[in-house]
C-alpha cells in the first residue's frame, strides 16, 4: 500500500504545469478572433443586402446629420427607365459587365496619366456608398477593394447597378434615382427620357 501512495505522489508530481499563457499570445488570439469575428459580419452584410434594400449608408447617414435630413426614394430596377442604367454605366463605367469588380485598364490609365480619380467602378462606388466612408484615405481603399470582389462575387450585376442607382448621390443631400428624378425634372425614375439621364 505504501509503494502505491508513493507512486502515485511521484506521478502527481511528474506532471506538467499547466503553460502559462503570455500577453502576447492572448493579444494575438484576441486579434485573430476580432478580425475572424469581423470579416463573418461584413460576409453576412453582403449577403443580407443582396436580398435586402440597404436603409442607409455610411455616407448618407452622416449627411443627414448634417444636413437635418435627405431626399431618398427607393425605386426597384424593373421601376427606372432603362436608359438611366445604360447611362450610369456609359458614363461611369463602361466595361461594368466585362469586369470582376475592378477595371484594370481603367486603373492603368489612371496610373499613367497620373490621375488621382477616373479608375473608380460603379462595384467600388457601390461598396463605398453603402458599406464605407468618403474620403481620401487609404484604409477605405483597402477596405474597398478587399470588399468590392465579394459583392461581386455575391450578388449578380443587376442587383449592384440597383442598389448603385438608389444610394449614388445626385445632388446634395439628394440619393437615388428616385429622389433625383423629380428633383430635377418633375418626373418618376421611370419616365425619365434619353437626355434627361445623360445628364
Amino acid at each position: 500500500m505504501t509503494t502505491r501512495k508513493k507512486t502515485a505522489s511521484k506521478g502527481q508530481t511528474r506532471r506538467k504545469a499547466a503553460p502559462k499563457i503570455t500577453l502576447k499570445k492572448r493579444v494575438t488570439r484576441w486579434l485573430f478572433g476580432a478580425a475572424l469575428v469581423s470579416g463573418a459580419l461584413v460576409v453576412l452584410l453582403v449577403l443580407l443586402f443582396r436580398f435586402v434594400n440597404p436603409p442607409t449608408g455610411v455616407y448618407m447617414f452622416s449627411e443627414s446629420r448634417r444636413l437635418s435630413g435627405v431626399q431618398r426614394d427607393w425605386v426597384p430596377l424593373n421601376q427606372i427607365a432603362p436608359v438611366m442604367a445604360r447611362s450610369a454605366v456609359a458614363a461611369e463605367d463602361a466595361n461594368f459587365c466585362n469586369h470582376w469588380g475592378f477595371d484594370m485598364e481603367a486603373i492603368r490609365t489612371a496610373i499613367e496619366n497620373g490621375s488621382e480619380r477616373g479608375a473608380s467602378t460603379i462595384s467600388q462606388q457601390t461598396v463605398k456608398n453603402v458599406y464605407l466612408w468618403h474620403g481620401r484615405s487609404w484604409i477605405r481603399k483597402a477596405m474597398e477593394a478587399g470588399m468590392t470582389p465579394l459583392v461581386e462575387a455575391l450578388w449578380p450585376k443587376r442587383r449592384i447597378i440597383e442598389v448603385y442607382l438608389n444610394v449614388a448621390e445626385f445632388d446634395e443631400g439628394v440619393f437615388g434615382v428616385g429622389a433625383a428624378a423629380p428633383h430635377y425634372f418633375g418626373v418618376s425614375a421611370a419616365e425619365l427620357s434619353a437626355t434627361q439621364a445623360a445628364r
